[in-house]
């Protein structure tokens, strides 16, 4: 998706559950101090959907973003085990988002690993999250046996590559390591590895490419993480490897993720909704801001996009203002108002 040019760029907002509004009025707070280019169209999902519309995806949503073609969304509660379908899988779906971003650094040192820079590329559409699902009965038990099926195309594998190797080209990245576990997975991996290996080819010379069976990955992720770079791989081991390498960085508060499809791009905290903490004022709101980051970087304000990651650093670095699960007693609004003067005395 190309970048949108016009200075005053129409978005949907949507702050979603729990913490979800606290952090999203703190990430609108530093994009107002950096020169907000957006044009804002607020709208509900998950339960606030479910609450107002009785959906938890309401129409009115799907079609602002399906308008604006860009989102920024806070947490969204999902129920487990049982009660709607996951919104973020079906907004994935519905706007073919086929690639999720995950950068991870470190931001806050003294922590169990310093100077972490990598970026997950996951697949979004396919694997095993396109819930093919069902139940074979066994005697009197209807749900004896639980049966997943999973679908990897050559299109999809090699579309998410080439996502990550033109990332890395574009952003002056030096390797591309595909995760795969075609060793026993053999079709349903093994072809995410042998597209990922016909387009690394096109590459050669410019951005090395190793790959890496997904336990040994995981293992080498706690071990060395220095040693990646690009970590490019199909939907479930990406869910999985992303959480783990934000642990690597102080945990999902410090994880933005940007999805992105050929006709819209949704932007996105990942961590929960933490209703536990929803109305104290205590929620780190970095992953929100995080993710407006790379929403300015995709519409072309990389200048802005780099005064509020840098003005984020010093806040954490220099002055030392941090919420509690960082190690530090800021509320939400303390820590904004403190980005907020970082950047006003910058210009």
């Amino acid at each position: 998706m190309p970048p949108i040019a016009d200075p005053s760029i129409p978005a949907t907002l949507i702050p979603g559950d729990g913490i979800g509004p606290e952090v999203t009025e703190a990430t609108l707070e530093v994009l107002s101090a950096v020169g907000d280019p957006f044009r804002w169209e607020p709208q509900k999902a998950g339960m606030a959907g479910v609450a107002a519309c009785g959906d938890p995806l309401p129409a009115e949503t799907l079609e602002s973003i399906r308008k604006t073609r860009l989102a920024l969304k806070g947490p969204l509660t999902t129920p487990v085990g049982g009660g709607y379908r996951s919104s973020n899988v079906r907004l994935r779906e519905e706007f073919q988002l086929y690639a999720n971003l995950r950068p991870a650094r470190t931001m806050v040192p003294g922590g169990r690993y310093e100077d972490i820079d990598l970026v997950l590329v996951r697949e979004n559409l396919e694997g095993l999250y396109v819930g093919f699902e069902h139940y074979v009965p066994v005697g009197d038990d209807p749900r004896a046996v639980a049966v997943a099926s999973g679908v990897n195309t050559r299109a999809g594998s090699r579309r998410i590559v080439e996502f990550a190797f033109d990332y890395a080209q574009k952003h002056g990245r030096r390797k591309v390591t595909l995760v795969h576990k075609a060793n026993v997975l053999k079709a349903l991996t093994g072809i995410f590895l042998e597209a990922g290996k016909e387009v690394a080819q096109r590459y050669e010379g410019r951005i090395a490419c190793d790959e890496r069976i997904i336990d040994a990955c995981a293992m080498q992720l706690v071990m060395n993480p220095w040693q990646f770079d690009v970590i490019v791989t199909t939907n479930l081991f990406g869910d999985i490897l992303s959480d783990e390498i934000a642990g690597l960085v102080g945990g999902l508060g410090m994880a933005p993720a940007a999805n992105i499809g050929v006709d819209a791009a949704i932007f996105e905290a990942v961590h929960g909704s933490a209703p536990d903490i929803a109305g104290k004022g205590i929620a780190n709101p970095l992953a929100l801001m995080l993710a407006a980051a790379l929403m300015l970087d995709h519409v072309g304000e990389q200048d802005k996009a780099r005064r509020l990651r840098g003005a984020i650093d010093r806040v954490l670095r220099e002055d030392k203002v941090r919420t509690g699960d960082l190690g530090g007693k800021a509320t939400t609004r303390e820590f904004s108002a403190a980005i907020v003067r970082r950047l006003k005395e910058r210009g």
